[in-house]
């Protein structure tokens, strides 16, 4: 039996001109007949979800660490939310959403455990040796770490899925080849060296909606977990005018609401004044430049997904208030201290012994690298670890482990 696949509705049911077609994709390194079944960027959306690396995720720190408490988000549970965030703004725009929620599902692969702090720490002790940086590591996994597949390294994923990887936040170079926001992390360049990825354009608009829908759902969440966790207060959220007014509606139609409802509330209230936000904002900007074809949304002299100017001061204060009430809270830079500790001292057990790293692939053919190399496979290895691995790695290699509670 034939199957017609540009009758099987791939992406959406209506798609813009502007949008990227999986009809029409620039391919993979590694060549790959088509599926009779599924778009190209639907293949990559599946292949995503089934690496170690998205099952990694869920335990994986977001701000709060799992000993905190089984309800604090994950950087799974983050990624899932950015997702359907993603998805949704996708629709919206007629853009295709298997492009936009695959660009979110895989934006977090290159964390490290403990959050921040942890790629903080890695970085630092891979100073000498190029950094770190996690959106070069989610593209070192996806092209060359994850080892799934009998003919290639990696997932070996579209060029639009990484080209959304490495640009979702926008181009890294100028048209002068200058970097954007500092210098080009090595592993990007090196890769860019192989299959060019445009690296002074920006991304899809199905990458832009990927990003913007990063800040949408940590903004409301770490909102949410800070509640929780009593690190924050309705009082403080007041100092918010955008907040203000959430709970003054809320209050208003719910007046005698228990917290936990009201809190929720407010959270939902918040999701979708931003996405409509987002919405307005990138309507107005396409009917502006009139894009006939996402490499015109490439090619635009502005990013189209983004929010408009009082949203993006409402974005500011709400991540000014996280830092000062939550991330900078000296309980969390305690915490923060103790598991930078882990990771530091991890690097240097297995820079000096590298056959501690027991389930490391290479660990046997790392011993007689020089150190640039070895540091490498050790940040690899490190960055893979989820936050209870690294934990039970520190205690089996040290005699005291940091408490992080």
């Amino acid at each position: 039996m034939t199957i017609d696949r540009r009758a099987l509705g791939f992406g959406g049911s209506e798609r813009a001109v502007y949008a990227a077609d999986p009809w029409t994709t620039r391919g993979r390194f590694y060549h790959e007949d088509g599926s009779p079944t599924r778009s190209d960027f639907q293949r990559d959306r599946d292949r995503i979800v089934h690496t170690t690396a998205f099952r990694r995720l869920k335990h994986k720190t977001q701000v709060f660490i799992a000993q905190d408490g089984d309800h604090y988000r994950t950087r799974l549970t983050h990624t899932i939310e950015v997702a359907q965030i993603a998805r949704a703004l996708a629709r919206a725009l007629k853009l295709d959403e298997d492009l936009a929620e695959g660009v979110a599902l895989v934006h977090d692969f290159g964390h490290t455990p403990f959050g921040h702090t942890g790629e903080d720490a890695l970085h630092e002790v891979l100073l000498p040796y190029g950094g770190f940086d996690h959106n070069a590591q989610s593209l070192r996994i996806v092209t060359k770490l994850e080892r799934r597949y009998a003919e290639f390294d990696g997932i070996n994923l579209t060029w639009e899925s990484l080209e959304g990887l490495v640009k979702h936040n926008g181009p890294l170079l100028t048209a002068e080849g200058a970097g954007t926001r500092g210098p080009v992390p090595q592993p990007i360049l090196d890769y860019c060296e192989l299959h060019d990825l445009e690296l002074a354009t920006y991304a899809s608009l199905e990458a832009q909606v990927a990003a913007i829908a990063d800040d949408i759902a940590y903004n409301t969440h770490d909102i949410d977990d800070g509640l929780r966790s009593g690190y924050l207060n309705f009082d403080m959220l007041e100092e918010i005018p955008f907040l203000a007014g959430l709970m003054a509606e809320v209050r208003e139609r719910y007046p005698h609401l228990e917290p936990s409802r009201f809190t929720h509330e407010i959270m939902r209230r918040q999701i979708t004044r931003m996405v409509e936000d987002v919405i307005g904002v990138a309507q107005q900007r396409l009917s502006l430049i009139r894009p006939q074809s996402a490499g015109d949304i490439r090619a635009a002299d502005r990013v189209i997904a983004t929010f408009s100017e009082g949203m993006a001061e409402t974005d500011k204060q709400i991540k000014a208030m996280l830092f000062k009430r939550i991330y900078r809270n000296p309980d969390i830079m305690r915490i923060r201290a103790g598991a930078a500790q882990i990771v530091t001292d991890l690097f240097a057990a297995y820079m000096a012994n590298p056959k501690e790293m027991q389930s490391h692939y290479w660990v046997d053919h790392i011993a007689g690298l020089s150190d640039a190399p070895k540091a490498r496979h050790v940040g690899d290895y490190l960055a893979g670890m989820t936050d209870t691995y690294a934990i039970s790695a520190h205690r089996r290699l040290f005699d005291h482990t940091p408490d992080l509670r």
